[in-house]
């Protein structure tokens, strides 16, 4: 049966009311859990540094993405500049911290998606695309129009408004969140927000409801459902038993997980240990045995 992307059956009439919604929401902009109220259409900035228009760092086919992800054409990726999070590890600290990159037009966003679809790409993979939501639902409008017809994969961090999650119900295929901490004190410490922990977890049960568990093609390329990542940091800074049972217990038991070796001291890590250092085989190892026998779908590095 032929692949029919959600934002397809949704309509391009409610496509369109969908992105005029989320640009209503950038006059007193509460589009992250921050909801810091300034008029982004009047050029205010606030915590994300995102203004009127979407900031794209780079598009591409990108083959470092899980393999559900990548197949053999890549995923079609479109790193946006800034972030609603203050990561002090972040390996993507020149977008995320300093905002690298250019401002666009929805319309060039729009060809951006479709120029993956003509190379070939899997999917079309939004890195970092929370505070560019009205953007990004008013280019998406126009790349269906044109033709689009993949799944869109939105790649957060999982610090997410669950008013703004439900304005995609019915148009994101697969979600790819963090779930990067339990613990309100570390979240606060290293990425600049107490409430991620309660945030996160309210925002993977309402994804999960939209999306379901990860499905797969028969070539194994990922169509639609919930894809959780969950970087495994020095000394359980993550607190990954609780995070998978967690997700176990109230998300979904067929939860997919990749369990994320790639830590390295980015940006400030240093400064922060014990942040400033790799973590261990057996940090690693402990982790993935915790997930497994949470009984979720393990996916390693």
């Amino acid at each position: 049966m032929a692949f029919t992307a959600a934002y397809h059956r949704l309509g391009f009439e409610e496509l369109r009311r969908r992105a005029a919604r989320a640009y209503q929401r950038l006059k007193s902009c509460d589009l992250c859990p921050r909801r810091c109220g300034v008029n982004r259409l009047k050029g205010e900035r606030g915590a994300c540094r995102g203004g009127r228009d979407a900031v794209v760092s780079s598009y591409g086919p990108h083959f470092g993405e899980e393999t559900p992800l990548v197949g053999r054409r890549g995923s079609g990726t479109i790193f946006f500049a800034y972030c609603t999070l203050r990561c002090i590890f972040c390996q993507n600290y020149e977008l995320s911290h300093y905002g690298e990159g250019e401002p666009v037009t929805t319309a060039r966003l729009a060809r951006m998606m479709l120029a993956l679809a003509l190379m070939g790409c899997h999917n079309i993979n939004l890195v970092s695309p929370t505070h560019f939501v009205p953007q990004i639902l008013a280019a998406l409008t126009k790349a269906a129009a044109e033709g689009l017809n993949l799944p869109i994969v939105y790649n957060t961090g999982g610090y997410e408004n669950l008013e703004t999650l439900r304005l995609l119900d019915g148009i994101i295929d697969i979600y790819m969140p963090d779930f990067k901490y339990t613990d309100p004190a570390v979240a606060q410490k290293y990425s600049g927000a107490r409430d991620y922990p309660q945030v996160v977890k309210e925002a993977l049960k309402e994804m999960q409801r939209q999306v379901g568990d990860l499905t797969l093609s028969q070539e194994g390329i990922a169509l639609r459902g919930l894809l959780v990542r969950h970087l495994v940091l020095p000394e359980n800074l993550a607190g990954t038993k609780e995070v998978v049972e967690f997700l176990s217990r109230e998300v979904s038991p067929r939860c997919f997980i990749n369990v994320m070796a790639q830590y390295y001291p980015a940006y400030r890590a240093r400064e922060f240990p014990p942040l400033d250092r790799r973590i261990t085989p057996a940090e690693y190892n402990a982790a993935v045995k915790a997930a497994r026998e949470a009984g979720l779908r393990v996916y390693r590095d």
